[in-house]
C-alpha cells in the first residue's frame, strides 16, 4: 500500500502515516531543499554551492539578495486569496466566530429592541439622546437584524461549509482504502500478546478475522485485510500469514455529522427568525379575537412574513375556571387552569376546545399558550357633564397568590373643556378592609371591590408616542387629595356607583359575576422541528466522537517445529499487536479478546504484568508500556 492510500484526518498525528524524518547530510555534502506541491509531495531542487550562484525564481526556494539576505517569494494576488481561504476555514477562526456570534448577541438581551418593544426604544432614546443616536446608527436597538450581526452569522456560515466539504471528502476516500499493512516488529507497541496453537495458520487467521469483523457483516467492527508474507530464505524466515485489521472511522464520521447539525441549525434559526410570527391577546369571558395583526394586543414577526399568510380563524373564550387549594397547608395554590375556547374554522366548521398550561391548542397552523389569567371589572365612566366618558371591562393584572390585581383605567374622550381622567389602583378578589387598608384575602371573587386613586390633567396620549396601558405617567397630572393632603382612595364594591373626586364625575361597577380573561401567546415557527432534528443530531455526532476508540490490531501466524524428543512437533505461533490513537485504556484488552477467540490456544496462567517468556517455550502473554514511542520505519 502506498503512503498516499493511508488514511490521515486532518488535524491528527499518525505514526504510521507520516514519513521519517530525512537523514542529514554528511559533512561536505551540500543538503538537498525541497517544496511543497499542490498534490502534498516534495519535489527536490538543485542548490548551487557557489558564492554567485542563484536559485532560479521558478524553483519556488529562497532566493538570495544583492547583500546576500534571504528574501521570500511574494504571494501574489492569488497566494494571497488561497491563504486567507484557508484562514476562515480553519477550525480555530471558526471557534472565534462561534464566540464572537455570542458575544453579539449580547447587546440584544441588555438594550431595548425595537421589533419587540418600540415604546421603549424611544424611551430610551429621550433619556439617552446622545449615546442613544450613535446606538441606533449603529444598529444596537436592532441587533439581530443589523448588518454586523449578519456578517459575523454569514461567516461563519462559510467557515464551516468550507470546513466540512473537504474534510467529507477526505474521509469519504480514507473509507474505501484498505488497513495498513502489518509492520514488521511487534515489540515496541503498547499492546501485544504471544501465544501457540494447536490449530493450522489458516484457520487461526479465519477465526481471528470472524472476531475483528464481528457479528454483523455489513456493519463490521473492524476492517480486516487478510495477506500473505512470502517466506525469506535469507533471514530464515517461513512464509507467514498476517492479518490487518482497524476501527474507529465512525469517529471521524461523528465529527462530520455534528458540524453539519450545526450547520443545519444555523440556517433553520435563520429560516425561523425570517419567516416566524407570535402575538399575544387578552380575551375576557364571552368574548372572542380573529387571527388578524390588528387584533393582536402586541404582534412581532420576521422579514420575510406576509400578513396575507395568516389563516383567517376566530375563537371566542366561553368560559374560564379555575382552582385553588383550600386546605391549610396549600391554602390559596392554584390546581388548575382551563380555558373553554370555541375555534371557528375557515371552512365553517367549528370545535370546542380546552387551553391549559403547558397543554397547547394548534389552530391556523400555530400553537396557542395559555399564558396567564386574571381579573376584568366592568366599569362606566361619566364625566362632570353626564356624559358616558369610558364603557368597558378593564383588565387588572395579578400581583401575588391572592390575586391582588392591579390595573389602570385611562379616560382620554371627556367632554370639551374637561380634565382627562386617570384612575390606577387595585382589584381585590375577595377584600379584607381593616384600620390598615384593604387587601385579598383570597384568588377566588367571594366579595370584590375596587380601590382606586385619581387623577386629572393632560394623559399625554395625544404626543404621537405609543404608552402602556397598564401603566400610568402622573408626571403631568394632578392627584385628587383630601383636606389633610392625603391621596383620596375610591372603594367600589359591584353594583355601586361612587362619586369622582373634584367633580370630576361619577363611576358604577357593573352588577353581577366579575368577568375574568385569559392571555393568550400564539406562535409560529417552521424551523421548530428542524431544529430539534439537528439538535439531536449534534448531540449524537458529538457522542461518536468522543467515544469511538480508533484501533489497529495486526496479527502474524506461522508454523513452526518445536524438537519433542527424537522427532518433532509442528505448533502454530501467533503474535499480536494493537496501537490506538493516543491513550486508550481498553487497548490491552482488546488484543486479549483477539488471543482467546483463536482455536487451539493454551492460555497464558502468568499475570499480566509479569516479564514474557522466551519464544518457543510456553503460550505466554504480554503486556507492553501506556504509551510507546514511535515505530520506527522499519517497523511499518
Amino acid at each position: 500500500m502506498s503512503d498516499k492510500d493511508l488514511y490521515r484526518p486532518e488535524g491528527i498525528d499518525d505514526a504510521f502515516s507520516h514519513p521519517e524524518p530525512e537523514a542529514r547530510p554528511s559533512e561536505g555534502e551540500a543538503p538537498a531543499e525541497t517544496r511543497a506541491t499542490p498534490s502534498g509531495s516534495s519535489k527536490r531542487a538543485p542548490r548551487a554551492t557557489g558564492p554567485d550562484a542563484a536559485t532560479p525564481d521558478t524553483a519556488g526556494t529562497a532566493r538570495s539578495g544583492e547583500a546576500g539576505t534571504p528574501q521570500l517569494p511574494s504571494l501574489g494576488l492569488q497566494g494571497s486569496l488561497r491563504w486567507v481561504w484557508r484562514q476562515v476555514t480553519s477550525m480555530r477562526v471558526a471557534l472565534m466566530l462561534l464566540m464572537l456570534l455570542a458575544v453579539a448577541a449580547v447587546p440584544g438581551s441588555v438594550l431595548p429592541q425595537r421589533p419587540q418593544d418600540p415604546a421603549a426604544v424611544l424611551t430610551y432614546l429621550q433619556d439617552n439622546p446622545r449615546t442613544g443616536e450613535w446606538l441606533d446608527r449603529l444598529g444596537f436597538f436592532d441587533v439581530y437584524a443589523s448588518v454586523w450581526f449578519s456578517a459575523i452569522y454569514i461567516l461563519l456560515f462559510v467557515s464551516l461549509v468550507g470546513c466540512i466539504l473537504p474534510r467529507t471528502k477526505a474521509h469519504l476516500q480514507a473509507v474505501r482504502n484498505r488497513p495498513p499493512r502489518t509492520p514488521r516488529r511487534f515489540d515496541r507497541f503498547p499492546a501485544k500478546a504471544e501465544t501457540t496453537s494447536t490449530a493450522t495458520p489458516d484457520e487461526v487467521v479465519e477465526a481471528a478475522a470472524a472476531h475483528l469483523r464481528g457479528r454483523f457483516r455489513r456493519l463490521p467492527t473492524f476492517r480486516v485485510d487478510v495477506s500473505t508474507e512470502p517466506a525469506d530464505v535469507a533471514r530464515g524466515l517461513p512464509e507467514r500469514r498476517t492479518v490487518a485489521a482497524e476501527r474507529g472511522y465512525l469517529r471521524e464520521t461523528g465529527n462530520l455529522l455534528f458540524h453539519l447539525s450545526l450547520l443545519g441549525l444555523l440556517v433553520s434559526v435563520a429560516t425561523g427568525q425570517l419567516l416566524h410570527f407570535r402575538g399575544q391577546a387578552i380575551i375576557t369571558e364571552g368574548r372572542g379575537f380573529a387571527n388578524a395583526v390588528v387584533d393582536y394586543d402586541t404582534f412581532e414577526n420576521g422579514s420575510l412574513f406576509r400578513p396575507s399568510s395568516l389563516v383567517p380563524f376566530s375563537m371566542t373564550l366561553d368560559s374560564f375556571d379555575a382552582e385553588f387549594a383550600m386546605d391549610q397547608v396549600a391554602f390559596a395554590q392554584s390546581r388548575d387552569f382551563t380555558a373553554n375556547v370555541t375555534v371557528r374554522n375557515p371552512d365553517g366548521s367549528s370545535q370546542e376546545e380546552q387551553i391549559k398550561v403547558n397543554h397547547p391548542i394548534v389552530a391556523g397552523g400555530a400553537k396557542i399558550y395559555l399564558q396567564g389569567n386574571g381579573y376584568a371589572p366592568e366599569v362606566t365612566i361619566h364625566d362632570a357633564d353626564g356624559q358616558v366618558a369610558f364603557a368597558g371591562r378593564v383588565p387588572f393584572l395579578p400581583e401575588d397568590t391572592m390575586y391582588t390585581s392591579r390595573g389602570v383605567i385611562k379616560v382620554p374622550d371627556t367632554s370639551p373643556g374637561l380634565d382627562q381622567i386617570g384612575l390606577v389602583g387595585y382589584f381585590l378578589p375577595t377584600a379584607e378592609v381593616t384600620e390598615d387598608g384593604a387587601r385579598s384575602i383570597f384568588p377566588q371573587p367571594a366579595n370584590p371591590l375596587l380601590v382606586l386613586e385619581v387623577y386629572r390633567g393632560d394623559l399625554g396620549l395625544d404626543d404621537g408616542l405609543p404608552q402602556n396601558v397598564y401603566r400610568l405617567n402622573t408626571d403631568t397630572l394632578t392627584a385628587s387629595v383630601d383636606e389633610t393632603g392625603g391621596r383620596v382612595q375610591v372603594l367600589v364594591a359591584p353594583g355601586e356607583t361612587v362619586e369622582l373626586p373634584d367633580g370630576l364625575g361619577t363611576l358604577t361597577f357593573a352588577e353581577g359575576p366579575v368577568a375574568r380573561y385569559v392571555a393568550l401567546d400564539m406562535r409560529h415557527d417552521p424551523a421548530l422541528v428542524w431544529i430539534l432534528v439537528f439538535a439531536l443530531g449534534a448531540l449524537g455526532g458529538l457522542a461518536v466522537s468522543l467515544f469511538t476508540p480508533r484501533r489497529r490490531v495486526w496479527l502474524r501466524v506461522w508454523s513452526d517445529e518445536v524438537p519433542d524428543g527424537e522427532t518433532s512437533a509442528r505448533r502454530t505461533v501467533v503474535t499480536v499487536a494493537g496501537l490506538a490513537r493516543g491513550d486508550d485504556a481498553g487497548l490491552q484488552g482488546e488484543v486479549d479478546r483477539v488471543v482467546e477467540s483463536l482455536p487451539g490456544i493454551e492460555h497464558a496462567t502468568e499475570p499480566p504484568d509479569e516479564r514474557p517468556a522466551a519464544r518457543g517455550g510456553s503460550s505466554t502473554r504480554t503486556t507492553g508500556p501506556a504509551r510507546a514511542d514511535r515505530p520506527r520505519k522499519a517497523d511499518r
